[in-house]
């Protein structure tokens, strides 16, 4: 599928997708709890980390997630079909609000003598399974040099987001409460399940539309 470079609707698209799929207020508070030991400069440092090592992921997911795929002979439709599935998954534990308490849970039985910016803040909490395959399946769709360089920003400005969400987290805890919090992870979980349910309905659609060709 090709596009214009200023149909910028698709990068859009792709950076509220990733939002929504990370949930990078909803993250606030497990940011919060996991760095509560160190001082200001060290949490400084454990964000700016953290968010660089899940952009290089994410990029790499962009620009070798197909290659990667046919090296273990796993077609793009499958892959969208289980992306789809992940993606719903997660969406589904964010609306019954149970997304951010087992990753409290998971937070708090952690011991924080190692560094804690790649793993788990990178990956598995910010570039996690459900982020990865939704930038393997964007890239697909829209494959051209030009596209991969627009999705590349979406991925920066992701990071971005995520870095000033984490940068303000104490302040962002103080104003929103536990509440407010709760409620943005329920709307992000409703725009992750529709997401999901088109990757799935796409993937279906794609694997038909093969068996009846």
């Amino acid at each position: 599928m090709h596009i214009s470079i200023f149909d910028f609707s698709i990068y859009i698209k792709f950076f509220i997708s990733l939002c929504a799929l990370v949930n990078p207020i909803g993250m606030i508070p497990i940011f919060t709890t996991m760095t509560t030991h160190q001082t200001k400069l060290e949490r400084k440092k454990t964000n700016l980390i953290a968010n660089f090592s899940a952009f290089l992921i994410l990029l790499i997911s962009l620009f070798l997630g197909d290659s990667i795929l046919s090296v273990f002979g796993i077609s793009i439709n499958s892959f969208r079909i289980a992306g789809g599935l992940l993606i719903m998954g997660i969406a589904f534990s964010m609306i019954n609000g149970k997304f951010t308490k087992n990753k409290q849970v998971k937070s708090d039985k952690e011991k924080f003598k190692e560094n804690i910016s790649v793993v788990p803040l990178a990956m598995p909490l910010i570039a996690g399974p459900g982020a990865i395959s939704s930038t393997i399946v964007w890239s697909t769709y829209y494959s051209t040099w030009i596209n991969l360089v627009g999705c590349t920003i979406s991925i920066f400005l992701f990071s971005l987001v995520c870095w000033l969400c984490f940068q303000a987290a104490p302040c962002v805890v103080e104003i929103l409460g536990k509440t407010g919090i709760n409620i943005i992870t329920r709307v992000m979980g409703l725009l992750l399940m529709s997401l999901g349910i088109e990757f799935f309905s796409v993937g279906i659609k794609s694997i038909f539309n093969e068996l009846l060709h």
